[in-house]
């Protein structure tokens, strides 16, 4: 079993990996709740109880988050400082931010800022005690929530947090920083928030479903995005920034599509199974796309293996025009169980009788509707920066991500890889990312004919490289 770390909640030195994982959200929810229950609210230096808020990364994914943290019921939250490499970016998520939440934005032109090192331009907008968003890609993330630590400021981490060995060890030392400062880290592994997942957590460890034995998940679809990239960065884009752009493509920026899509689906099974696996092995295949192909397979077969023996199996697919399918399952001695039966909310968690899966054959399923846990996630660390109760979800987010890159390098080296390999790898997927400028060249660089690296199973050491 991997060596625990420390308590997601550092409720006391001897709490366990083990605990920590199945109480998390109920701990949250009760401080939720009591927050939201005739609190006083906590009150900055110069005298306001307004908690202002940067954006850091205005894709898609960053302008819900901010809008979720907008939506907070009573939160006193404002959006005063955005962030992101690209000015029409900013420009889409501000004026469609300042629309739904109009007395909740105050981001002049002189508070948005474009380039490589805008976030710290943003954060030094915020007073202590404000929260940082950071949705960038999470190549960057470590440089950032260090930044955000060293202001004494509140992150919200979109996921996933980590994409390697050296990754992972930076954000677990910073999470141990921020703990000191008495800050306070939320991470956007939102199923944990969900209730109905945590009724079927309880359900589950009560027994109602067995001895839990095998899980399988499935994130099958057609590509997010075009993954020929071919030409390359137009002429007025550096190869820096286009690759950040099109993250997805390149491992250094987002771990590919297998860390950024399956990192939900595999926290699920670790939830729920209230353990890290201890190995994995996968495979994959790369299909036809064009030329100046990226460094994703378009399929992948993953089996993780827990200390017990427990297996979890896991397909993932990008290809266009092939059935797809969404959710996670699992496998008791008494029956099976729907984690997310068919997307990450409403979850639709079910127990069934038996290994049949009909609407005939329910156990238990959650009561309808759900509590969107996009907005319980913020509700959750809102309330615990007002109360000042203990709250980091650093560690556990960045132990998640590294599950899901063992998947990822598995495949792409063609080995067993075991979590305490993964975690201890020195190869380092960032490296200089925290110094790199407007100027500077990007972290992949394409080889003597034109091409990018791309992982070959069985040929090198590492993913691409020997």
């Amino acid at each position: 079993m991997p060596t625990p770390t420390r308590s997601l909640f550092s409720i006391g030195s001897t709490a366990s990996r083990r605990g920590f994982l199945g109480t998390t959200g109920r701990v949250a929810a009760a401080t939720s709740l009591a927050a939201f229950a005739g609190m006083t609210p906590a009150v900055h230096a110069a005298g306001s109880d307004e908690i202002r808020v940067a954006l850091i990364g205005c894709g898609g994914r960053g302008g819900g988050a901010a809008a979720d943290a907008l939506s907070v019921p009573a939160g006193n939250v404002k959006l005063v400082a955005m962030a992101d490499l690209f000015l029409d970016s900013i420009n889409s998520r501000r004026r469609g931010l300042g629309e739904q939440f109009k007395e909740h934005v105050d981001v002049p032109e002189e508070r948005c800022f474009v380039g490589v090192n805008a976030y710290k331009q943003a954060i030094d907008c915020l007073r202590p005690g404000d929260i940082a968003i950071f949705a960038t890609p999470v190549g960057f993330r470590a440089a950032h929530f260090a930044y955000a630590i060293e202001k004494g400021v509140h992150a919200f981490l979109e996921k996933p947090i980590s994409i390697d060995g050296p990754s992972t060890k930076r954000i677990i030392e910073l999470a141990a920083k921020a703990d000191a400062k008495n800050l306070k880290v939320g991470v956007g592994l939102m199923c944990r928030h969900s209730e109905a997942r945590k009724e079927l957590f309880d359900r589950l460890q009560n027994g109602e479903a067995g001895e839990l034995i095998a899980f399988h998940g499935y994130r099958e679809h057609g590509p997010v995005q075009p993954m020929d990239l071919y030409p390359g960065p137009p002429e007025n884009m550096t190869e820096l920034s286009w690759q950040a752009k099109r993250f997805h493509s390149f491992l250094w920026a987002s771990g590919g599509v297998f860390s950024d899509f399956y990192v939900h689906h595999v926290d699920e099974v670790c939830w729920m199974k209230n353990a890290w696996p201890v190995k994995v092995e996968a495979v994959g295949g790369r299909h036809f796309r064009g030329k100046l192909d990226d460094q994703n397979f378009d399929s992948y077969g993953v089996e993780w293996t827990f200390a017990d023996g427990t297996k979890f199996f896991y397909s993932g697919r990008t290809m266009k025009d092939c059935e797809q399918k969404f959710g996670v399952f699992g496998q008791g001695s008494k029956g099976a169980f729907a984690i997310s039966a068919s997307g990450h909310a409403p979850a639709k968690s079910t127990i069934y009788k038996s290994q049949q899966m009909s609407k005939d054959n329910i156990l238990w399923t959650a009561s309808q509707p759900e509590k969107n846990p996009y907005r319980v996630e913020w509700e959750d660390l809102v309330t615990a920066i007002r109360s000042g109760t203990s709250y980091n979800e650093a560690v556990r987010g960045a132990e998640a991500s590294l599950v899901t890159a063992m998947g990822r390098f598995a495949a792409h080296t063609g080995r067993t890889v075991t979590y305490d390999e993964m975690l201890n790898s020195p190869d380092d997927l960032t490296t200089g990312v925290a110094e790199l400028t407007d100027d500077s060249p990007a972290p992949l660089q394409r080889n003597a004919d034109g091409l990018y690296p791309v992982p070959m199973p069985g040929r090198y050491k590492f993913e691409f490289r020997g």
